[in-house]
């Protein structure tokens, strides 16, 4: 079995459902979690799914050139219909290795949780 980019647990139990439209992210965490995978697994169409409409870009491209190789959560946060999650994302490049730090935002819409933006650093 393969294991999920984001380190949880194999990828058909992991995010693979959320991927493939057969399960929904229970928690911002859950989402969080599977938008990295989807970052890993060149997606862009579950990220563009997973992002709230207001602040989604309109052309939503990849870097193939970077592999995301880690997800560390330092912390996740839910109140109602809003959460946030505190993230470092690893990865590496043709011009070497490299971290994302995040405090994203996410909200519930329409009872599915959303991207909505963070602050990074």
């Amino acid at each position: 079995m393969e294991l999920c980019p984001c380190g949880l647990a194999p990828y058909d139990e992991c995010c693979g459902p959320l991927h493939e439209g057969r399960a929904q992210a229970e928690t911002p965490e859950q989402l969080m979690r599977s938008r990295y995978s989807a970052f890993a697994k060149g997606d862009p169409f579950y990220l563009a799914r997973t992002w709230h409409p207001r602040t989604r870009p309109d052309d939503l491209e990849l870097d193939a050139h970077t592999r995301w190789v880690g997800l560390t959560i330092r912390a996740s946060q839910v109140k109602g219909d809003t959460g946030t999650v505190d993230f470092v994302a690893r990865y590496e490049t043709p011009d070497g290795r490299g971290e994302l730090r995040e405090h994203s935002r996410f909200a519930r819409r329409g009872g599915r949780w959303v991207y909505v933006d963070g602050d990074v650093g």
